[in-house]
């Protein structure tokens, strides 16, 4: 928008000059304290958009070592609290040493459950989680010794690079809400009828209408009210299941090593060491994507303290029953689609998610909201984060030919575990481990290119142009 002009002419105007102490009481939208009229609603979105994956970890680990509904209860709430405390100590943080001070959730991650699954059944019943958290707290203290380096690196993470991986973020997380969709269990009879997919449908348009026809703050949480409206539908026919609030209990706080003294087994340990490299690419390309949505620059620092963070809440969180913790991509695509950036509105989720940890009912209020509600919600939510990627990718000079080469290259390695799963199966398990995430195959295709085409011999220096700064 054009400036208006400020020449002699305007010095007789009554306008009093603007002061320098004015200049700075202006608050950047990061750290916006909002009314709780409108902080509230928006933290409950977050909440809406990431319960279904703070669950999903140890329902699926739980169920693999056999636990009963009430190990599974504990599980569940010690999830939520870590997810809680770490979420807290990101967004508010200790300046200068721990958090990103970015509206950035943090949870236990989906990536890590499949070689999480592999350690349980090399392992008897009984020893299968204390091999687990032990494996868990060193991945905690790899991440605490490695975590300085991945903020040094970040010059070789231009536009073109996190372009790739912002999108490659909203494509390949696609396959979950349109698993959702279809009911979220593949192993029941109706996954996929048509009643989900209508219910989830239903969802889709709900947010699509507020989205044309909302003004303001009813605009923004458009997400919030799709998912009260498609559970509020779906209870009629029978689609909201109540009997979570039955059977959980109304509080149950984690306590110590409740499943056993960690076990330090080298093969379990080296897996889980390869799997949080993958997180902690995961969590700076979140960074990243979300210092670029916020218009604030995300640089070293920012993500050395982001992903110390990580290391702490995967160091500690199996003392009460965590997993590994990263970002939680969907979060970032909530902030994106309500333009909503202040990180005091993810540090109230935070609590909400320690709250709901503390007392398991009140977490089972939340779970009522069916999983096809989720995925048409999800759908919106994902598909704004391959937005923002394209978006970022615009800044990169696609006109240059070996740009082109590289987000095409990059694009097709991220794609392919999504394309073709078992591509990668006759490849070693690190191999696999690494490979088989598309964001992460992306995104070392991404910078190993940068690295080829714009840093190797190149004696003036040239690169991919940098990250631009708030």
């Amino acid at each position: 928008m054009a400036q208006p002009a400020t020449g002699p002419a305007e010095a007789p105007c009554s306008t009093p000059p603007v002061h320098d102490q004015d200049a700075v009481t202006s608050v950047h939208p990061v750290d916006e304290k909002l009314h709780p009229s409108r902080l509230v609603p928006a933290a409950l979105q977050h909440i809406a958009a990431m319960y279904a994956g703070v669950v999903t970890p140890p329902l699926i680990i739980g169920q693999a070592c056999g636990l009963d509904l009430a190990a599974r209860t504990r599980l569940i709430a010690a999830s939520l609290l870590i997810a809680g405390v770490a979420t807290i100590l990101q967004t508010l943080g200790v300046k200068g040493f721990i958090g990103n001070r970015l509206p950035f959730v943090n949870a236990a991650s989906s990536a890590g459950i499949a070689p999480i699954l592999a350690i349980a059944e090399t392992n008897d019943p009984g020893r299968q989680l204390p091999a687990i958290y032990g494996a868990v707290m060193v991945a905690g203290v790899f991440c605490l010794a490695i975590g300085p380096f991945f903020g040094r690196l970040l010059r070789f993470f231009p536009p073109l690079v996190t372009g790739v991986v912002i999108t490659l973020i909203g494509v390949t997380l696609m396959p979950v809400p349109v698993g959702w969709a279809q009911g979220g269990d593949e192993t029941a009879a109706d996954f996929g009828a048509m009643h989900h997919l209508a219910l989830a449908g239903f969802t889709l348009a709900v947010i699509l209408l507020i989205q044309r026809f909302g003004r303001g703050f009813v605009k923004q949480v458009a997400l919030l009210f799709g998912l009260l409206l498609g559970t509020l539908a779906a209870i009629p026919f029978g689609m909201a299941d109540f009997s979570g609030l039955k059977s959980a209990p109304v509080a149950a706080l984690p306590a110590p090593f409740a499943f056993g003294a960690p076990e330090f087994q080298p093969a379990a340990i080296l897996s889980l060491c390869i799997v949080m490299l993958v997180l902690m690419t995961e969590s700076s390309a979140g960074m990243l994507a979300l210092g670029e949505i916020c218009d604030r620059r995300t640089d070293a620092r920012t993500i050395t303290r982001g992903l110390r963070t990580d290391g702490i809440a995967t160091l500690l969180g199996p003392v009460f029953g965590g997993f590994p913790t990263s970002a939680f991509a969907q979060n970032v695509g909530v902030v994106s689609l309500t333009r909503v950036r202040s990180r005091y509105v993810v540090a109230v989720a935070g609590a909400t998610l320690i709250v709901l940890g503390a007392f398991p009912v009140l977490g089972a209020v939340v779970s009522l909201v069916p999983m096809p509600v989720l995925g048409g919600a999800g759908i919106v939510l994902f598909g704004s984060i391959a937005v923002s990627g394209i978006r970022t990718l615009s800044e990169a000079g696609l006109d240059d030919s070996s740009n082109i080469i590289l987000v095409a290259v990059a694009l097709g390695a991220g794609i392919i575990p999504l394309a073709a799963p078992t591509f990668y199966a006759d490849f070693p398990a690190w191999a696999q481990t690494v490979l088989g995430s598309g964001i992460s195959a992306g995104a070392l295709v991404a910078v190993s290119l940068n690295l080829f085409f714009h840093h190797l011999g190149t004696r003036s220096g040239r690169t991919a142009p940098a990250l631009k700064s708030s």
